[in-house]
């Protein structure tokens, strides 16, 4: 679990990252007033693309139009989904892993996470869409899958048909826009993403180190049984001439072998239980890393419980009856 839980809070970058980063853009071009989120209903019109693309070093610009969630409707099943409006054949048109991409108007790209197959309808609202491809790893707050559509569609869908946008994405860097627009490079997109998810993210955190708190009681609950039952054992070597630093030791080794085999069973299952969160589950290579330095000292904690029982045994009493 405490695998897992890293795995949950490092999702809420790795879904940003790939969603943003998916896009392919050199700059975002947002309302001052946004303050970087892509998503906060800061509209501008649509003939701010047209400026910023004429602007010297934009070689492409497009809009983009991401609107609140939405219930979606697909087949006898509801989802909440975000819609993401882009221009079809431009920047932000998502790359499929089957069927095809946007081209035409009642057209939508849907994440596998929906469950609309390619081929069915969704309906969002007042208007029903042919998913005519599927996009993988494109979700954003935690979890909730993006319907892609083109720019008219999200436009008419909930924006009064309004030509407005909530964001210009270009290729190449302009070296000036409209005033009240800021730009911002997709590390600063993301970063800002990130920002109203540090408290979830900080609470999934604090779970994690309470798991190794459990781990480490439920060791030493079990060495603590095992001193119980080996007291006598502890008698003879201590009669023996054992140190009270060997029986230690022992004890350690003991604890230390127990949860390296634990955090080995745990490296596997955890692999296994992204499936059960709607959050993309993305454990870090550095958490296998640091997972036997982190059992080895839960293991070693877990051992002084057991300590003192072990070196309070009367040499005597492996001599009684």
């Amino acid at each position: 679990m405490a695998l897992a839980m890293t795995g949950l809070a490092a999702g809420f970058t790795a879904e940003i990252n790939w969603t943003i980063g998916g896009i392919g853009a050199d700059r975002w071009v947002l309302n001052d007033n946004a303050h970087g989120l892509i998503s906060n209903g800061q509209l501008l019109p649509q003939s701010d693309v047209t400026a910023i693309s004429q602007a010297p070093g934009v070689a492409r610009a497009a809009g983009l139009a991401v609107l609140p969630q939405q219930v979606a409707h697909i087949g006898s099943h509801t989802k909440t989904v975000l819609v993401l409006g882009v221009e079809p054949g431009s920047i932000g048109d998502p790359a499929v892993t089957s069927g095809q991409t946007l081209t035409g108007p009642g057209q939508a790209v849907a994440d596998t996470r929906t469950g609309a197959a390619v081929g069915s309808q969704i309906t969002i609202g007042s208007l029903s869409f042919r998913v005519v491809g599927e996009a993988v790893n494109r979700t954003m707050l935690a979890g909730s899958p993006i319907v892609f559509m083109p720019l008219r569609d999200a436009q008419v869908l909930a924006l009064g048909g309004r030509p407005l946008i909530t964001a210009v994405v270009t290729r190449g860097i302009p070296s000036q826009v409209p005033a009240g627009l800021a730009v911002l490079t997709t590390s600063e997109i993301e970063h800002d993403q990130l920002v109203p998810l540090t408290g979830a993210v900080a609470s999934i955190n604090s779970f994690k180190f309470l798991m190794w708190v459990v781990a480490a009681i439920i060791v030493a609950a079990l060495l603590y049984v095992s001193a119980l039952q080996r007291v006598r054992d502890f008698a003879v070597l201590k009669a023996l001439g054992s140190s009270s630093l060997l029986l230690f030791g022992s004890l350690a080794v003991q604890a230390i072998v127990v949860t390296l085999i634990a955090a080995a069973l745990a490296a596997i299952v955890a692999n296994f239980l992204g499936v059960f969160f709607a959050q993309p589950v993305v454990i870090p290579g550095s958490a296998f890393a640091v997972l036997p330095v982190i059992a080895i000292v839960v293991g070693l904690v877990s051992s002084l419980v057991a300590v003192r029982r072990a070196t309070s045994a009367d040499p005597a009493a492996a001599f009684g009856g």
